[in-house]
């Protein structure tokens, strides 16, 4: 993980589109993340994204940007959500995988202790013991 190229404070035009463009450096390292399915990784890098978030609005909120810059933040904002909608894509994919395997699981489970109660109780050894002829 990097640290962001801006800092809480200052509030020129260059600094939130610098904000910005290492929010969108962030994002693509979440995405590079969530397609190598590197799950911990994604939320390692996601929660420093948060933090860069809340420290970008808070400088952002002291400090109205000029039309150039404007239009720059709003390609920089149009590019990082098409990585969130993908990550959240494959997230969706993730979650709905993971929940396959635990209702397979959970059947296994049922089926198991259905043949366990069917079996009644086992004599361990108890076969074996007792053999044809013998008195």
């Amino acid at each position: 993980m990097t640290e962001p190229r801006f800092e809480q404070g200052k509030g020129t035009n260059e600094d939130i589109i610098s904000g910005y463009e290492a929010l969108l450096e962030r994002s693509t390292r979440m995405l590079a993340f969530a397609c190598e399915e590197d799950w911990s990784r994604l939320l390692e890098e996601e929660a420093e994204y948060v933090i860069d978030v809340e420290r970008l609005s808070r400088i952002e909120a002291e400090h109205t940007l000029d039309a150039s810059f404007a239009q720059r933040k709003a390609l920089l904002l149009e590019r990082i959500l098409e990585g969130d909608l993908e990550i959240r894509r494959r997230l969706s994919k993730r979650r709905d995988e993971l929940g396959e395997l635990l209702h397979a699981s959970q059947r296994k489970r049922s089926v198991d202790s259905a043949y366990r109660g069917a079996a009644g109780p086992q004599v361990l050894g108890g076969p074996g013991r007792f053999k044809k002829g013998d008195a």
